[in-house]
């Protein structure tokens, strides 16, 4: 039972039997990651690019919500479905995605309730409409707008719940200082900055398409 407590997380005391240590390196891991997203985001930006009628904002917006969805259901996904990732005793990746990442935050190793909920929101609803995102964008659909500010709104709770909680727990949860500003600050606060941007841009657009409704029924009316 020694090798349980054999584990690298914060706190020291915490308790995960039959925890296997990872079989990559930090490089092995963080690599195939930015590699595979830049993949997408090259692969949605050629594609988008076939659509004439497409602003470049569009274009990137359409980027963001393929990689960000695909982030979604595939990382967050294997997350909240795979309890005892911790356990893996080979070197597949997901696991070892979490099992690395869980040095900036052991809140995810430990299986904490208010973490595995909120990542199992996030890929089974936040996923999928982030993907529905990028067709509504290409196709121009009416409720292209109103989706991307749900979502966004979605994904900036999500991150409250998120930072509030560990603040409220004592915010001890990463290994060392450059875990902790890597991986629990910078990698999160990229979804509040652009989920922010993203949020005001369509807020912009939906209520100037009902103040154009509106003047246009008032015009009707005179």
């Amino acid at each position: 039972m020694a090798a349980d407590h054999e584990h690298p997380y914060v706190p020291r005391d915490l308790k995960l039997p039959g925890y296997v240590p990872c079989f990559l390196s930090q490089l092995e891991i963080v690599a195939p990651y930015l590699t595979a997203s830049v993949v997408v985001v090259s692969l949605v930006w050629l594609l988008s690019g076939r659509c004439a009628k497409l602003s470049k904002t569009e274009r990137l917006l359409m980027c963001w919500w393929a990689f960000t969805g695909l982030t979604h259901i595939i990382l967050e996904g294997y997350f909240a479905f795979s309890p005892e990732f911790f356990k893996e005793k080979s070197s597949f990746y997901l696991a070892e995605v979490w099992k690395e990442y869980s040095k900036g935050d052991s809140r995810y190793v430990g299986r904490d309730a208010a973490i595995v909920v909120v990542e199992g929101i996030t890929a089974v609803l936040e996923g999928p409409a982030s993907l529905l995102a990028v067709f509504a964008i290409a196709s121009r659909k009416s409720y292209s707008d109103i989706l991307q500010f749900a979502v966004c709104l979605g994904q900036l709770y999500g991150c409250l719940v998120y930072f509030f909680t560990a603040f409220l727990e004592g915010d001890n949860f990463s290994t060392t200082p450059f875990y902790y500003y890597a991986y629990y600050i910078f990698a999160n606060n990229i979804w509040v900055v652009i989920a922010t941007v993203i949020a005001i841009r369509s807020w912009k657009n939906i209520t100037s398409a009902f103040r154009m409704t509106n003047q246009r029924e008032a015009d009707q009316k005179k």
